[in-house]
């Protein structure tokens, strides 16, 4: 998927993700259909741990840093939001802006 704008103001990106993240999903964190990967749990879903879902002691940037899995997808998408605090390098302010959303861009 890729987002675009057009017009507008302020830090207007064209941003999206055309890596097929299902092929770098680690075994833990798979969804299968038979054979298949067909998609990827966060860590968080498929642990249920604190330290993954950055709740409790882990509620701040300060206590929940990036993890090996979300490391996975930011790898492959480095403008895509990864974690629950990957605000510096995934999180753009444009106003007033006609925003167009493409599905499956090559």
């Amino acid at each position: 998927m890729r987002i675009t704008t057009r017009g507008g103001y302020g830090d207007c990106q064209s941003i999206g993700c055309v890596a097929d993240l299902n092929r770098p999903s680690p075994k833990e964190l798979r969804v299968m259909d038979g054979a298949n990967v067909v998609a990827c749990k966060s860590a968080c879903e498929a642990f249920g741990k604190p330290d993954y879902c950055c709740t409790g002691v882990f509620n701040k940037p300060e206590t929940c840093p990036p993890t090996n899995y979300s490391r996975i997808f930011k790898g492959a998408c480095p403008k895509a939001y990864s974690y629950a605090y990957d605000d510096a390098s995934s999180t753009f302010t444009c106003a007033n802006a006609n925003y167009s959303i493409i599905l499956c861009p090559r």
